[in-house]
């Protein structure tokens, strides 16, 4: 049987685009998953902090956030946030600013090492971005990650046991050497079958077109 196409991605639960990406590459797939000779697809995702400095507990809006500590002014702000909110409902996906917590990540992605242990790591991530963009979510605190996992069908026991310890923390470290290594520099990053790089939130289209262009050479390349 023909090994499935991998798809890496990096990406962080704190970027919006990262959502839109996840949307698109899932409904792009499901097109190309259409008529004969279907592709088979591994999708895995990967660490990526797009702030690493922001505070575990950051008191403000995400408006507050982007105007105190990244300078920008909040006019540019508000027409940010409204034209990615925009994008995200062509998308069907639901985006409320006001609410969004603006939190430190590296705990959210040590619990996706976690759940990707546990064969969780869709459900985790899935569940994770509609906390933080949709419902208001804290997804920078032990407790409240604690509190997805079980939402995302992973044991409270033993997801804090993973927290704690910080046991994935070098797990998240490695997905951000790579990321380094292949020059990521802005997620989400989408690397295919190993070869090739596709970079932003790119519309459902393009990954059936990439994932139908690569498929036939891979599958002829793995019964060769």
């Amino acid at each position: 049987m023909t090994d499935p196409i991998r798809i890496d991605v990096w990406s962080d639960v704190a970027c919006p685009w990262c959502y839109i990406g996840k949307r698109n590459l899932e409904t792009g797939l499901a097109a190309a998953s259409e008529g004969d000779d279907v592709p088979l697809v591994e999708v895995t995702f990967h660490s990526y902090e797009l702030s690493p400095d922001t505070p575990a507990d950051y008191e403000g809006t995400e408006i507050d956030y982007l105007t105190e500590r990244k300078g920008m002014p909040a006019a540019q702000v508000q027409q940010m946030l409204a034209h990615v909110t925009g994008v995200a409902s062509a998308a069907g996906l639901d985006y409320h600013f006001e609410t969004v917590r603006p939190a430190n990540t590296v705990k959210a992605h040590e619990l996706l090492h976690f759940a990707k242990e546990q064969g969780r790591q869709h459900e985790l991530k899935e569940r994770l971005l509609a906390a933080h963009f949709v419902e208001g979510r804290h997804v920078g605190l032990i407790d409240e990650l604690v509190e997805l996992a079980v939402e995302a069908g992973l044991d409270a026991d033993a997801a804090r046991e993973a927290l704690e310890s910080e046991r994935y923390l070098d797990a998240v470290r490695a997905d951000q050497s790579q990321a380094a290594a292949y020059g990521i520099n802005g997620v989400p990053f989408f690397v295919i079958d190993g070869k090739y790089g596709v970079s932003g939130a790119q519309p459902p289209e393009a990954f059936t077109q990439i994932v139908r262009q690569v498929w036939p050479e891979h599958s002829g390349a793995a019964t060769a």
